[in-house]
């Protein structure tokens, strides 16, 4: 196997790998669930990590040439841990109930929950 095909090869496996259960794939997941177009969700999201993937390889070692390294991963942890704090909170807000929702009755189309209290 010539030297840039075993390249071709380890970098594909090697992102192929790292991206099954990712936060992107999950954020993909959750887009074509919402969706009725999945083919229109893999050309974005096929885009996206396209685009995301040169921008990486065009960087390559210039950025942590000007920016201590210590400091890339910093930035990065933070920027992770905000993410995930705001998806936690969308998560418990989704989880509460309304209670002016409530007052209303249930949704179209939603069975209502059974009353079990005594009267």
């Amino acid at each position: 196997m010539s030297p840039i095909l075993g390249l071709l090869a380890s970098t594909f496996v090697t992102v192929f790998l790292a991206e099954l259960g990712d936060k992107t794939q999950l954020a993909i997941v959750t887009i074509s669930g919402t969706s009725s177009r999945p083919g229109a969700v893999f050309a974005g999201s096929a885009s996206a990590l396209v685009l995301a993937s040169l921008v990486g390889a065009a960087a390559g070692g210039s950025l942590s040439s000007l920016i201590p390294t210590n400091l890339l991963q910093l930035a990065a942890s933070l920027g992770f841990l905000l993410i995930g704090a705001q998806l936690i909170r969308k998560s418990l807000g989704a989880t509460e109930q309304d209670p002016s929702a409530a007052a209303m009755g249930p949704e179209a189309g939603e069975v209502p929950a059974p009353n079990h209290s005594a009267d």
